[in-house]
C-alpha cells in the first residue's frame, strides 16, 4: 500500500494521533527515523495542524509511520520552555489565531495582549480577541473595555465580547470559527474551554476552576489539541501560554509588526530610528499627538527592552 494523507489532531511528544484523509480513521503514527525539521530550530518537527504522508505499519495494533510533512501554509511557534536556543512548535496551516482574553479574574495585561499580537503578526496569521466573562466587569470596567476594543479594531483586529456561562456573544463566536482553522490562545482560567464547550457540548474539553489564591488558572492542557467542531471548522486548543515569546523575530524587525507604527515606515528622520529616544521620530511625535496609544508604545518599549512580561 502507498503512502496515505493524513492530518495531525494530537502530539504526545514521540506519538502523533493522525486523521486518515480517506475515512476520518485516526490512526496512533510516530516518525520515520531522525527527522530535519524544515530548517527550524525547534525542539518538536510536527504540529498540529500539519498535513503528512503515513503508511500503515501495523492495522491491528492501529500503528503508522509518518514519511513526508507537507509543506506548511504558516505556523506559529513559541520559546521553548527548557531549550533557550530553540523554539516549540505549536500549529501549523492556521487561518487564524484568537486571544481568549479577561480584564478580571484573571485579568490579562495589555503587555500581553500586544505581545501575542505582534507574534501573530510576524507569523502573518490574522489575530482575534476575545473578551470573555462580561458579567464580573463593574460600569468603570465595562467602559475601559469598550475602549480596548474600540482600539484594537481601529488597528484591524476583530473583537468579540463574550461571557460562557450566561452563553452572551456564542452566536458570532461561533461565526467567527466557521470554516476555519483556529488557534486559542490564551491565560489558564479565561474560560477559553468553557468557551468552546458552549458551543460544542460534545466535544467536552477540560475546564479548570481559576484559584482564587492566586487569581490564576491551572494548566489542564499539556499538548496542543486540535479537534473539528463540524464539517471544516477546526480549532486547536493550546496549552495555556505564559509566552508565546517572540521567537524569530529580530529587534529592529519588532516596529514593523505594530500596524500603526508600520504605517509610519521610513517618516522618521533616520532611517534606523529605534523609537526610543532618537530624534525627528514619526512615532513618538504620534505618541505625543494621541495618534498611537501610550499602552501600544509601552509595551513596544517591553519588548525592545527584551522584558519578557508574562503577566
Amino acid at each position: 500500500m502507498g503512502l496515505i494523507r493524513g492530518l495531525v489532531l494530537r502530539s504526545t511528544g514521540s506519538w502523533y494521533d493522525v486523521r486518515d484523509s480517506r475515512d476520518g480513521h485516526i490512526w496512533q503514527c510516530r516518525l520515520k527515523g531522525k527527522f530535519k525539521a524544515l530548517g527550524l530550530k525547534v525542539t518538536n518537527p510536527i504540529a498540529v495542524g500539519d498535513y503528512v504522508d503515513f503508511e500503515i505499519e501495523n492495522e491491528g495494533e492501529n500503528f503508522g509511520i509518518i514519511h513526508e510533512i507537507v509543506p506548511r501554509e504558516n505556523y506559529v511557534i513559541r520559546r521553548s520552555v527548557h531549550k533557550t536556543a530553540h523554539a516549540h512548535l505549536i500549529a501549523a496551516n492556521v487561518d487564524q489565531a484568537i486571544l481568549i482574553c479577561t480584564l478580571v479574574f484573571p485579568r490579562t495585561s495589555l503587555g500581553f495582549i500586544d505581545r501575542f499580537l505582534v507574534a501573530i503578526e510576524s507569523f502573518r496569521i490574522p489575530g482575534v480577541l476575545v473578551f470573555n466573562k462580561q458579567d464580573l466587569l463593574n460600569d468603570e470596567m465595562k467602559d475601559f473595555q469598550g475602549e480596548l476594543m474600540e482600539l484594537y479594531t481601529g488597528l484591524g483586529y476583530r473583537c468579540l465580547a463574550t461571557t460562557a456561562l450566561a452563553k452572551e456573544g456564542l452566536n458570532e463566536f461561533k461565526t467567527l470559527l466557521n470554516g476555519k482553522v483556529s488557534l486559542l490562545s490564551g491565560h489558564s482560567g479565561v474560560g477559553k474551554s468553557t468557551l468552546v464547550n458552549a458551543i460544542a457540548p460534545n466535544l467536552d474539553i477540560k475546564t479548570q476552576e481559576v484559584s482564587t489564591f492566586a487569581n490564576k488558572g491551572v494548566h489542564t492542557t499539556t499538548f496542543a489539541e486540535m479537534f473539528e467542531l463540524e464539517k471544516g471548522t477546526f480549532i486547536i486548543d493550546s496549552p495555556g501560554i505564559k509566552e508565546l515569546g517572540l521567537a524569530d523575530i529580530e529587534r529592529e524587525e519588532i516596529s514593523h509588526y505594530f500596524p500603526e507604527m508600520r504605517d509610519l515606515l521610513n517618516q522618521c528622520r533616520f532611517n534606523n530610528c529605534q523609537h526610543i529616544n532618537e530624534p525627528g521620530c514619526a512615532v513618538k511625535d504620534a505618541v505625543s499627538e494621541g495618534k498611537i496609544a501610550l499602552s501600544r508604545f509601552e509595551s513596544y518599549l517591553s519588548m525592545m527592552a527584551g522584558d519578557d512580561n508574562r503577566k
